[in-house]
This record gives structure tokens, sequence and C-alpha cells, in this order.
């Protein structure tokens, strides 16, 4: 089939149930997107997709071929054949009587065409049935809908038709399938008559006066000067057209007694043409046709000697043909009866009328050569000349010539386009994996305006909440692993932490080696900021344990520190742009953290002052530390949502749990028992620090001598103390390994 039955079928399927259940259908159907209009495509495409619809649907193959038969009438009109299919017949049984000839006409356009065949016979009982002959098998219930559809349309009536006979076909030699539809037209109801000399009656016969006065002067009106006086009888008459009259008489022809033409005129006016009895013994031909085919010169040869019936494809026979005495007939030339001269030509199609003379008891053949250009006019040894003058057969091949080449150009354009739509497609896809880049890096709002040229200028958030973390022992981890271990943890560490941010709508600032930066109420200003933040920093705590360690196998564990306060915000940088925050309240945050307990979420008081509120959250104060900067602060801990479960926080969907349950009356205890253990706690880390920092420096200058870490990968650590001297860290009421304060930035060269 041509692509302009599939793209019908989507243009049905689009309208009636949308965009998503085309693409739904084309997908299981495996077809394309789009079809072109004069493209062949396999039956098997338009097959699929009415049996994936019907899937789809849950319907029948026979409701979904009706409505497409309704659907592709509708199709044709809006495709610019409207006027075309008006103009066939005055009535339904001519419609579809000459719908064979349309199709003959446009096989000029779409050349491999197979288009079905109709013929409608008359019963003696007064029955009407229609006979469909087709190659395909199984769409024969688009007839209904299209027949119905036309009656409803251009003839105002109603159509039913019932199937009496689907059988292979017996009738035409090659055709697959033959089915015989009863068809029964109701014409359109007409309103009820009043009854004579009533009140109504007197009504209708006033306004139909009045309807044909109004008529009258409308059509007078618009009526040219020059025309508007007119006799007596041409006024009667209009008014006898306008009214209820009918004079006008239906048309009876003339026939002359005798025909006035001799044979030689008759055989030049009608240079193609051939007639012969029912015996198919050739009587006579056209000379041109003579000149083509001289065997027919013979006396007494057989039409079936010399052609071939190619439509209908009937049995060449006078039966056959009187029954399909009202289709079009196309008769091709036998190659091996042509003269030798003739044999490397392409052979020759007449395309005509067949006429039954019964008082001669014959058949005439009217016909002309069927072309669809001058290439085919030379390629068959014919000139325009020998086509009578008034044969438009003429005209058709030099319109369609120029038909033709719009018809390529029109492909052309066609696969243009579709190059086109597939190219700002994957454009398409190209920009959003840009976009999607871009906005990782940016927020959306700035990335926007930096796409547009525009300058983005800083903003001051009076109040927001920032969260930083890192890993613990995060400096034994990287001396003892290969860089690609530590790359690996992270990387499952924060794809964790990066789908928590999506969850809790909170915005990445930035990772820098082991720490992660994420703050709430910025870009996007929001009352929730401390809220959504805490629930970020429970879920971080929950997904941590779900990582493990490359030495130890064991979970790591996460300092937390969380503050609220005011920022400035701004994009730093022509040359990868950053989104940065600035001021005091980004150093609380990151002091909250430094001086954390592993597996602890450390809060400000501005924090705890904020999140207090809420009511939602279990938090146990610390008491007071001394933080480097900021002198003696009252600190809390943040220890649970009293509302939400953990797989609530992690975003889990029901059924899901978390990989490491929290024990939270632990965690609880822990925590209230945290204030009367920390001087012990700092007293006992005091004497490890020293300890540890050593044997960090020895195990790394080991492992360099014994190769098994080599200099080109050599892990560079920061080892300056955090503070002036060990004492300033004493007074600090926290648990912190001092590889872990001093170790917040590594790079891996």
């Amino acid at each position: 089939m041509y692509g302009f039955i599939n793209t019908c079928l989507k243009s049905l399927v689009i309208e009636r149930f949308g965009e998503e259940t085309w693409e739904k259908l084309r997908l299981l159907a495996g077809v394309q997107e789009t079809f072109m209009t004069y493209e062949i495509y396999d039956d098997l495409i338009t097959l699929r997709l009415v049996q994936e619809a019907c899937k789809m649907l849950d319907v029948s193959s026979e409701v979904v071929l009706k409505l497409f038969g309704e659907y592709f009438f509708s199709f044709c009109k809006m495709s610019g054949y409207d006027t075309m299919l008006r103009t066939l017949g005055g009535n339904l049984l001519e419609f579809i009587e000459n719908l064979d000839a349309l199709h003959s006409y446009l096989a000029l356009s779409y050349e491999a065409m197979n288009a079905p065949s109709f013929r409608v016979e008359r019963m003696d009982d007064g029955r009407i049935l229609l006979h469909y002959y087709s190659d395909r098998k199984g769409l024969y219930h688009i007839v209904p809908g299209i027949i119905e559809a036309v009656a409803k349309d251009f003839f105002d009536s109603e159509v039913t038709m019932t199937i009496l006979n689907q059988s292979e076909e017996d009738e035409r030699t090659g055709k697959k399938e033959h089915v015989v539809f009863h068809m029964v037209q109701k014409e359109k109801v007409a309103k009820k008559k009043p009854q004579k000399g009533s009140e109504e009656e007197i009504q209708a016969e006033k306004e139909d006066k009045e309807e044909t006065m109004k008529r009258m002067k409308a059509r007078y009106a618009n009526m040219p000067l020059c025309r508007r006086k007119r006799s007596p009888w041409e006024i009667v008459r209009s008014i006898v057209m306008l009214g209820q009259g009918n004079l006008r008489q239906s048309f009876t022809p003339s026939y002359p007694t005798s025909l006035w033409i001799d044979e030689q005129a008759f055989c030049n006016a009608f240079p193609f043409h051939i007639v012969f009895d029912q015996n198919l013994v050739v009587k006579h031909t056209g000379v041109n046709i003579q000149k083509f085919v001289p065997g027919l010169q013979t006396a007494g040869i057989r039409l079936d000697e010399y052609f071939t019936i190619v439509h209908p494809e009937v049995t060449c026979n006078i039966q056959s043909i009187k029954k399909f005495i009202n289709s079009q007939f196309v008769l091709k030339t036998r190659k091996e009866m042509l003269p030798q001269i003739q044999q490397n030509q392409v052979t020759l199609k007449l395309r005509g009328q067949m006429m039954w003379m019964e008082s001669l008891n014959c058949m005439i053949y009217l016909c002309s050569p069927k072309l669809r250009s001058l290439q085919e006019l030379e390629e068959r040894g014919l000139h325009l000349a020998d086509i009578a003058q008034h044969d438009t057969t003429r005209d058709l091949i030099l319109l369609n010539q120029q038909r033709l080449a719009e018809i390529e150009l029109s492909n052309q354009l066609e696969r243009k386009k579709e190059e086109l739509r597939i190219l700002s497609r994957n454009l398409e896809i190209e920009k959003q994996k840009s976009e999607k880049l871009l906005y990782a890096m940016l927020p959306t709002h700035v990335a926007n305006q930096l796409k547009e040229g525009k300058r983005v200028e800083a903003g001051e958030f009076k109040v927001c909440t920032i969260l930083f973390s890192d890993v613990v022992t995060f400096t034994n981890i990287c001396a003892a692993c290969e860089p690609i271990q530590i790359v690996n943890m992270l990387n499952a560490m924060y794809s964790r932490f990066d789908r928590l941010t999506n969850i809790h709508t909170v915005y990445k600032v930035e990772t820098i080696g082991d720490a992660y930066m994420v703050v709430g109420g910025v870009p996007v200003p929001t009352e929730t900021h401390a809220e959504r933040v805490a629930n970020f920093a429970l879920g971080m705590r929950i997904a941590a344990r779900e990582v493990t360690s490359p030495i130890t196998g064991q979970p790591i564990q996460i300092r937390v520190g969380l503050h609220t306060g005011p920022v400035l915000a701004g994009v730093v940088g022509d040359k990868m742009p950053r989104y940065c925050l600035f001021g005091d309240t980004v150093n609380t945050a990151s002091r909250m953290e430094s001086h954390g307990v592993p597996d602890h979420i450390h809060v400000s008081p501005f924090t705890y002052s904020v999140l207090k509120d809420k009511g939602i959250f279990e938090i146990a104060e610390r008491g007071e530390i001394e933080v480097k900067g900021k002198g003696l602060m009252r600190t809390y801990f943040l220890l649970k949502n009293l509302q939400k479960s953990d797989e609530q926080i992690m975003g889990l969907v029901d059924g899901e749990t978390c990989v490491y349950q929290e024990d939270t009356e632990d965690l609880k205890d822990d925590s209230n028992e945290e204030s009367h253990e920390d001087a012990n706690y700092v007293e006992k880390e005091d004497k490890e620090m020293e300890e540890e920092v050593e044997n960090e420096k020895s195990n790394a200058s080991s492992s360099l001598q014994s190769g098994k870490i080599s200099p080109d990968r050599l892990i560079q650590f920061d080892v300056t103390p955090a503070y002036d001297s060990p004492a300033d860290f004493k007074h600090l009421n926290n648990a912190l390994h001092s590889d872990s304060i001093n170790t917040k930035f590594c790079s891996i060269l």
C-alpha cells in the first residue's frame, strides 16, 4: 500500500485517541513514525497496525476497519479529493460504478496502486448487490464504512450493508477475495404533509410562497442590469423552477434513422477501437491500432489471440465482459504475437469502454493508449499525432508529465521534511542532555538567564539552612587504598546523596573531596528550609551506612553539621561558572560539621530554634562547646523525625526497607549520655591524636618505600594542624579524630 493509507490510519488514531495512543500502537506494531505519501509500504505494516489496534481497544477487526472506512472518506476529502468524489455520479449507484474509473485515473499518479474493484448488480426482485474484489484478504469491512459515509454526506441517505457471500474469487483470475454485499438504501425521511385544508397546510403554503419570492428577489438583485429584462415566458419558467411546480420533463434522446458516417471516416475518427462479435471474432479496428498490431488486419482473427484483459481480471469471453460492462476495461497486447521488430518494445495497453450493440450482436471497444508520460509514449513507438485530436489522452499525457514532476518534487520535499524532523528530534535530545548537565551545575533560573545571555546578579537570602558533611577517617582510607577504590566509594555515597536532594528538594552546592554541601531555601526561598535539610541529613546518615569502607568492609560513618542564617549567593566565574554561597553562615555550618561526632547530626542553636517549633523532630542537647572563631556555643544533636519512618525519609516505595534499620532507643540513650562522657572522650582523644598522626605518616612512608603506592599516583594530604596548639583542641567538647579534621581537602595526582 502507498503511504497515504498508513498516514490516514495514523491521523485517525491521533484524532480519536491522542498522540500517546498512536505512539504506543506504533511501538507495539513495530512501524516507523511517519509515512511518505507516494512511497510504497508492505501490506503487513497496515495489517499489524489494525491487529494491534484491535488488541488495545479490545474490539473486533470489523469495528476497527469500519471506523477506518468512515474516516478514510473524510481524509480523502480533506486531502483535496472532495470535488473529484462529488462528481463521480448523480446517485449512490453511479458513484460506486465509477469508482474503478477513479482508481484508473489515480493510477496515473500512484503507478503501483493495486486498488479493489466494485461491481453493482441489479437483481430482478429489486435487490441491489455490491460485488467487492480485492487482492488483500480480510479488509472487506472497510467497504461498509466508506459507502455509508458517502451516502450520508453526498446523497443525504442511509445505507445498510449485509454480507451475503464471502469466497475465493472464481470470476476473476488472480484476485484472492470476492465479497457480495446486499445494499439497502433509505432516502431521507420527508416531512409529514399536513392534512388538506387544515391550518397547517395553509401556513405551509404561505411560507413556501414567501420563500419563493425571497429567492426570486435575491436572484433578480444579483443579476446584471443587461439581463434583467426578460420575456414573460422566462419569468413564468423561473417561477415554476423555483416554486413547487414541475413543468420540466425528463430528457429523452433522439436517434437518427441511419448513421451518416462511412466506414473509412469512422476508423479514422476512432483510430483505437475494436469491434468483435460474441465469439470474439474481430470485425474491424481503428487505423492506428492496426499500425501497432498488424495481425488485426487478418480476416477472422480472434480478440484473445492478440490481447489479454488486464482489468477487470475476467476470463476473456463475451459473458464475463457483459457482466462487467460498466467497468473500465484495460487490454494488453500479447508480446509473442507482435512483429519481430516490435518485440523489443514495451507492450501496449489500451483503456476504454465496452458497449454491447444488441442489433448487430457485437461488442465495440472504444479505447485509447494507456500512457502516463511522454517517456512511455516514446517507449511504445507512438507519437501524439497517433492519438485522435478529440481524444483527451493527448492532453492527459502532457498534463500528467507535469504532474509526475510535481510528485517527484513532493517526494523530495517529504523526504527532506522527514530528515529535518529526525535531525530536529536528535537535536532536541542533545539539547535536553546539555540542559540536564547545565541544570546539574547551576539552579534552573540561573541557568536560563545565562542561556539568554543575561547577567546574573548576586542575591541576598535573609534566612536559609546549610549542611556540611564529611567521612570519618577518610585520611586513613585514602592512605591504605588504591585511588580507584576511593573514587568508587565516593561515587556510591554521593549518588545516594544526590538522589536524596531530589526527594527533599534541597540544592546541592558542591563536593570537595569527601565534603558534601547542600542548602535549603536557596536559590528558591521556602519557609520549610530547615525541615527539608534536617530530613535530608537523616537520610544521609542512613544512606552512608549502605556504603562500605574498602579497607574494613564495614559501613562508613559521616559527620553532619547544620546551621541557619543569612547568605549572599551568586554565580562566580565565566569558564565553568559555579553558583556559590558567601557569608558567616557558611563558616558556622562548616564548624558544626568539623566539631561534630561520627554518625551524629550536629545542629547549631539557630537551627535548633527553627526546628523545635516544628514539633516533628527529636533533638537532644549536647551542651556548650568551644567553637573556633565563635567561642562557646550551646549545640544539639538531631536524632530522628517523629512523624516519618526511615523508608519515607529515604523515599522508598511500599515494601522496601533500609539496609540498616535505625535503633532509635540506643541512639537516644547514647545522645543522653553524651554530655556526661564528653570530658573523658576528649581526654582520651587528646592522648591518641598525636599517635595517630605519626602512625599515618609512618604508614604512608612505608607504603611508598615498599612500592605499594607509586610516586606518580601519590596521594597528598593536608596534615596541617587545625588549631595553633593541641591545647586549643583540648577545650573542644567534641569527639573528632585529628586526621579527619585536617583532611577535608585532598587531591589525587
